[in-house]
């Protein structure tokens, strides 16, 4: 598997990720009738960095950090990931998440806080506590 830094050249396989992904409205927040042409600012918007997991060249997760807040909160890094519904089970999600906590580390973030992880997606409630995540409130 590789990680590497998405470029606009990727954005094809990354809304692919991203459809499949929320079309189902159960796992994110985003609508599942989210226009493609909301990726830029959603995914590559500013202070974003974007990254992809490639297995054979072929594009099967994506993720982001960006800070969390601006200004005073911008210490705190906040992330988003995805693994395309037929690559999971891969360890494409926990790859990518130690690659995030690494890259948050050289970008100088002193923690990282996930605001909304929607509490039924299980997989990730369980990869995210097996990184030492701990869920601090619930709506």
């Amino acid at each position: 598997m590789k990680i590497r830094i998405a470029d606009k050249e990727d954005i094809e396989a990354i809304w692919d990720i991203f459809h499949e992904v929320v079309k189902t409205g159960d796992t994110y927040i985003f609508s599942p009738n989210t226009p493609k042409s909301s990726l830029d600012f959603l995914w590559f918007g500013e202070n974003i960095k974007t990254y992809v997991a490639e297995i054979n060249g072929q594009i099967l997760g994506t993720y982001l950090i960006k800070p969390n807040q601006m200004d005073l909160g911008s210490h705190i890094a906040n992330g988003a990931y995805m693994v395309h519904p037929k690559a999971q089970g891969k360890g494409i999600g926990k790859a990518m998440c130690e690659h995030s906590l690494e890259q948050a580390r050289e970008f100088g973030y002193k923690a990282v806080q996930f605001n909304i992880v929607v509490s039924t997606n299980e997989v990730a409630v369980n990869l995210w506590k097996k990184f030492g995540f701990e869920i601090i409130g619930t709506i």
